[in-house]
């Protein structure tokens, strides 16, 4: 294995910036300083993630197979999906879904803006247009690191697409003592981006002050803006290993974040979530539409509302009896060898090889 240092360029302005460029410019500049990495390693795959442009264009440039990695669940929507990202479950009745159908247009039209943009620096750097939406997906292959039952059925995926489940890592980092007693475990998660402020996790420590639970909460290294009140129940440390933590927790509260929402469920912990930004409100809805955990709005993360969310999740066993199903089929199902393999097909399709047989989930079970 090895590393080599990413293009990276300034995108999005920081205190003292006076100038940025545009993220289609970066990524036809990228696109150029990557494709001599490629013909150096000679590589039989390349893999990209889906935010990463300039691999995908470098690797199409350059003739090589191509799977595009989404680390979270799937973002094309199907016709009465809500909108991504914001927040919405899935609708439950027909007036439901004709409302999501009804704002279809609106949605496309900025799915069409952002292919007209991809198409834009696809001709930059000398490659035909995509013409469709989603167009920075590869058509050999898409692997979707998440846990099917988080995905809404879908009619019809793309053969293409893959369901690995999660595709877990962290950072080794040793075992933190836990606080003492018997109590149901609570472990404060925050996000390693957002919330500056460490408003959930100020909130959190509050809320569950006087709760018969042991709390254990993390920084994540990012110190809050105000001295927190640890209570006596609590436990506040500046990192700590989710792998090693997890097991031995009964509740997960977290602002959603996907690596961290697919760590509690394969430990079999439900989660109670505090969107933040980004992907963290789909993330959030999913878990609940699933009975994995409880979805709190970031107007309601206060400490009340920290406090009934958590009493909701450790008082009604469905939800721990579903995270126990989804660790459980994350025990069988092992993202990294689902992965690989497929992975390794690809190659051995794009090399003349044949096709090799495979496990896929394209469905949740």
């Amino acid at each position: 294995m090895r590393f080599e240092p990413a293009p990276e360029y300034e995108v999005f302005p920081r205190a003292g910036m006076t100038r940025t460029q545009d993220a289609y410019a970066a990524a036809v500049r990228a696109t150029e300083e990557t494709r001599p990495l490629l013909r150096e390693l000679d590589p039989d795959v390349v893999v990209a993630d889906v935010l990463t442009i300039a691999p995908a264009l470098a690797a199409e440039l350059e003739q090589r197979p191509l799977a595009t990695l989404i680390p979270h669940v799937l973002q094309v929507a199907e016709p009465g999906f809500p909108t991504y990202s914001i927040g919405a479950r899935l609708p439950r009745t027909p007036l439901g879904r004709g409302f999501w159908r009804a704002l279809d247009p609106v949605v496309r039209l900025g799915l069409a803006r952002g292919r007209d943009e991809l198409d834009r620096a696809r001709e930059r750097v000398g490659l035909p247009p995509a013409a469709r939406l989603h167009g920075g997906l590869s058509r050999e292959l898409v692997l979707v690191a998440t846990f099917p039952q988080l995905e809404y059925p879908r009619r019809a995926p793309d053969p293409a697409t893959r369901w690995t489940g999660p595709l877990l890592w962290e950072q080794p980092f040793d075992e933190v003592e836990l606080p003492a007693g018997d109590d149901p475990l609570v472990l404060i998660a925050p996000s390693t981006s957002q919330d500056p402020d460490q408003h959930m996790l100020l909130a959190a420590l509050e809320g569950l002050a006087e709760e018969p639970v042991r709390v254990l909460a993390t920084t994540n290294r990012r110190p809050p803006t105000r001295e927190p009140r640890v209570p006596a129940n609590a436990k506040l440390v500046d990192w700590v290993s989710y792998a090693k933590t997890m097991p031995h927790c009964d509740a997960v509260v977290c602002h959603g974040g996907h690596g961290t929402v697919a760590r509690a469920l394969a430990c079999g912990v439900p989660v109670v979530c505090c969107p933040a930004a980004g992907d963290m409100a789909e993330n959030a809805a999913r878990a609940a539409w699933a009975g994995a955990g409880v979805s709190l709005p970031k107007r309601l993360a206060s400490p009340r509302g920290v406090r009934l969310a958590v009493r909701r999740v450790l008082g009604d066993g469905s939800f721990s009896n579903r995270a126990a199903e989804l660790a459980a089929w994350a025990e069988r199902h092992r993202g990294t060898v689902i992965a690989a393999a497929a992975l390794e097909e690809l190659a051995a399709r794009s090399s003349g090889g044949g096709t090799r047989t495979h496990t896929s989930f394209r469905t949740p079970d």
